[in-house]
């Protein structure tokens, strides 16, 4: 038996994302429906094709079952011991299908045999009606010039940016986002029909590109959205709002919005993973004397003592100060680096001052700083 390439039928990668492949599917079962091409074999069993691809591909349990059946030809493994596996699995329906070695030929039901084989006909909800012909953007069945179940529109994905203060304490932030909804006028087929004579319903039916979608089926529409950014997220951190992606039919039928939280620069704060770090400046005196200083923290800020004789690069560490734990993940730490600054606009008073230290340092061999340095 032959293996169907479901994704080079409807000319989409393997990677193609749920919506990417709604809409390969959408436009190439409008262009070759049979109700569009009368008298057409060929654009008769390419629809076939396309409709039986979308049946496998729009469904994620489908998809999965299939994306590993490939691997298995792929390998090389025969095609009994496939069908062996694919039958313990679940994969097809043991009752429907033909025998195994049976030639791959094309059913009564307008399903391959490769299909019927290995995924046991169309299932609950997407038996084809009329002449077997579906249009089917969300695994029911339905018909371009008839009704059709109601597809859920496609996820949106957003990023917010947010400062570590906002990580920390959590606040609301207004987006403005663009969203695809499917299109109210043709129901998202891109299609409209009428009677070819008015009055009779049940009769020949024309169909013509839907002037509202422009025949995508979907719009591109804007929207504001107040969203609530709960405290302690992380960078990359994801948040999920149920319904506030693309509209469908009816709410039930939303996509949902996926936003990433990313950090805005900040000048006092670098974040990673739950720990904040501060790159603290000191004057050399408070570094040399000790000092109590006025730092920031993400909520605030604090008094904190420097103790005599520290350095540049000295890392003070404030236990739990950091965000604050969300779920498994614990408080972070809040580090001070310490930046030893020079003053550099100095009175005659303050440089005579500064002569005096250095000549007393000289006096008492204070080691040189450079010496190791000098070493190598």
């Amino acid at each position: 038996m032959e293996f169907r390439d479901y994704y080079k039928v409807l000319g989409v990668e393997r990677a193609a994302t749920e919506a990417q492949i709604k809409t390969a599917y959408r436009k190439l079962a409008r262009k070759f429906h049979p109700d569009l091409n009368p008298k057409n074999k060929e654009a008769e069993s390419r629809f076939k094709e396309i409709n039986e691809a979308y049946q496998v591909l729009g469904d994620a349990d489908k998809r999965k079952k299939y994306n590993e059946l490939g691997a298995d030809f792929e390998r090389g493994t025969s095609e009994d011991e496939v069908f062996r596996r694919y039958a313990r699995a679940g994969g097809m329906n043991r009752g429907a299908g033909p025998s195994p070695g049976a030639a791959d030929s094309e059913p009564p039901g307008g399903f391959s045999d490769f299909f019927e084989r290995f995924f046991g006909g169309v299932g609950a909800g997407g038996g084809t009606r009329g002449r077997g012909y579906s249009f089917d953007a969300g695994g029911a069945g339905g018909d371009i010039f008839g009704a059709r179940a109601p597809a859920r529109a496609p996820d949106l994905q957003a990023e917010v940016e947010i400062t570590p203060q906002e990580a920390m304490r959590g606040g609301q932030r207004r987006l403005n986002l663009t969203a695809t909804d499917e299109c109210d006028l043709c129901g998202g087929t891109g299609m409209l029909t009428r009677a070819a004579k008015p009055g009779t319903p049940r009769g020949p039916r024309t169909a013509e590109s839907c002037p509202k979608c422009g025949g995508n089926g979907v719009l591109s529409v804007r929207r504001a959205l107040d969203v609530t950014i709960p405290a302690g997220m992380g960078e990359g951190s994801r948040i999920r709002l149920k319904g506030q992606g693309g509209h469908g039919a009816r709410p039930a039928l939303n996509g949902d919005l996926f936003l990433t939280i990313r950090f805005k620069p900040s000048k006092a704060f670098t974040l990673t993973g739950r720990d904040a770090r501060c790159q603290l400046p000191v004057w050399d005196y408070e570094a040399a004397l000790g000092a109590e200083v006025t730092a920031p923290t993400l909520d605030g800020r604090i008094s904190l003592k420097i103790p005599a004789g520290s350095q540049s690069g000295r890392v003070m560490r404030l236990k739990g100060r950091g965000l604050p734990a969300r779920g498994k993940e614990p408080a972070g730490d809040l580090l001070y680096e310490l930046k030893v600054l020079a003053p550099t606009d100095l009175t005659d008073d303050e440089r005579k001052l500064m002569q005096q230290l250095a000549d007393h340092l000289r006096a008492r061999d204070v080691a040189d700083p450079r010496a190791d340095l000098m070493r190598e």
